[in-house]
């Protein structure tokens, strides 16, 4: 396992950071613009926490874990991302969670305490680097961070014999990341894909199929955005050069940046957005923009105008990942839980919720009974080819994060 060291952010780093606060996915709830105003804004002050002298030097605590309480106490305390679960009608109650509950005898006390992945690791740090419970039994972060407990040896080896349905119904998308081969530490919440949406009607003829097509066709000159997120816009980037976003070199990272710094430089390129590119597209300011999926279901179910496009070269996609961190006191209720989401009908009520990617195989028939369109998407529920078409980003090490993270900012201008 690689040892932790506590390590200033770099500018660059900070600069993501406050991107991400600002307007990435952090910024709204998972249900976008369309659903909830952006929530109260972590002060940026907080950050100190990350990189704070008085954190305790990082034990070898990799495998940790406390003895397993779940046999007598039937709870899991749940971190998770807000408007990142299913309710019923009063917006109070979580009719999945209720239904485990009613089965299992196992009380969930679910938190919706994660609003960044970067703010969420500050407040997990100093336990797990010292070797202590977190309070939490089962965490849901993005694949970056995931990739990053599982290398400090901060989160705990699942049990196979309590995930039947996890094992056996987990997409063969999600299957072998690089960080986690064979899902030993984690397994997907949801997937985030991201791909190109349009407005059809600012487009006003113009075919829009590529990035290519965004990039280089003057017609389009000021009304396409890129995402602020640097793994979502260089991997749609390299993909459009050819490049595999799982194997790039620094070459190629130089490359994709190089040519969107040509966009950039001759106005071709708007801006770089978090959600907002939501306002923007459907009013048609934007004729076109690199865009998440989720929001995509979202605007095209409320505006005619709004489609999206594969690239033949493919997509990106990442995913919210569980994992159990170190010293939690209930693991063997927290797998429980995972694998009940790995059923079809828990699924199935989940996806129709949240608009995202659904890991779990064999839940088009059960979410079809909730909402034909939703199973009809393949944005939520992926056909062979559709799968087939994503890339996932490369992990990467710090001082190659520190190092794109200093280009991408340049790029942007944060």
């Amino acid at each position: 396992m690689e040892q932790y060291e506590p390590d200033p952010l770099s500018p660059a780093r900070l600069a993501a950071v406050r991107r991400s606060l600002r307007n990435g996915r952090a910024s709204l709830s998972r249900r976008s613009l369309l659903r909830a105003s952006t929530g109260g804004a972590l002060a940026l002050g907080g950050l100190g926490t990350l990189s704070a002298c008085g954190i305790p030097a990082a034990k070898n605590t990799a495998g940790v874990s406390s003895e397993d309480h779940s046999a007598k106490e039937k709870r899991i305390n749940f971190s998770n991302w807000t408007e990142y679960m299913d309710v019923d009608d009063s917006e109070k109650r979580h009719p999945t969670l209720d239904t485990f509950a009613e089965r299992t005898g196992i009380k969930v006390k679910y938190t919706e305490d994660i609003n960044d992945n970067v703010e969420f690791f500050g407040k997990l740090k100093p336990q797990l680097a010292a070797g202590q419970d977190t309070g939490r039994d089962l965490i849901c972060v993005t694949d970056w961070l995931a990739a990053r407990l599982i290398r400090f040896g901060w989160v705990q080896k699942l049990d196979a014999s309590n995930l039947p349905h996890a094992y056996a119904n987990l997409s063969q998308q999600f299957r072998t990341p690089d960080w986690d081969p064979g899902r030993a530490y984690s397994y997907p919440w949801t997937g985030i894909p991201t791909v190109i949406a349009y407005n059809k009607k600012a487009l006003d003829g113009v075919e829009v199929t590529s990035l290519s097509d965004m990039l280089d066709n003057p017609k389009l000159k000021g009304r396409i955005a890129f995402l602020s997120e640097m793994r979502d816009s260089i991997g749609m980037t390299l993909l459009d050069l050819g490049k595999d976003p799982a194997k790039f070199t620094d070459d190629d990272f130089d490359a994709a940046i190089a040519r969107l710094q040509k966009a950039v430089d001759k106005g071709q390129i708007r801006r770089f957005t978090g959600n907002d590119y939501t306002s923007d597209l459907t009013k048609g300011d934007l004729a076109a923009c690199v865009a998440w999926a989720g929001d995509v279901v979202q605007l095209k179910a409320d505006s005619p105008d709004i489609d999206f496009v594969i690239p033949d070269s493919g997509y990106m996609i990442s995913s919210d990942n569980l994992l159990v961190p170190n010293k939690a006191r209930h693991k063997s209720n927290a797998e429980r839980l995972i694998d009940y989401y790995y059923e079809p009908r828990p699924a199935a009520q989940l996806a129709a919720y949240i608009n995202y990617v659904c890991p779990v195989d064999g839940v088009k028939a059960e979410l079809a009974k909730i909402d034909r369109s939703a199973a009809d998407n393949p944005l939520i529920i992926p056909d062979a080819a559709m799968a087939g078409a994503s890339h996932a980003f490369r992990s990467l090490s710090a001082k190659e994060e520190t190092a794109y993270e200093e280009k991408f900012a340049k790029l942007t201008g944060a």
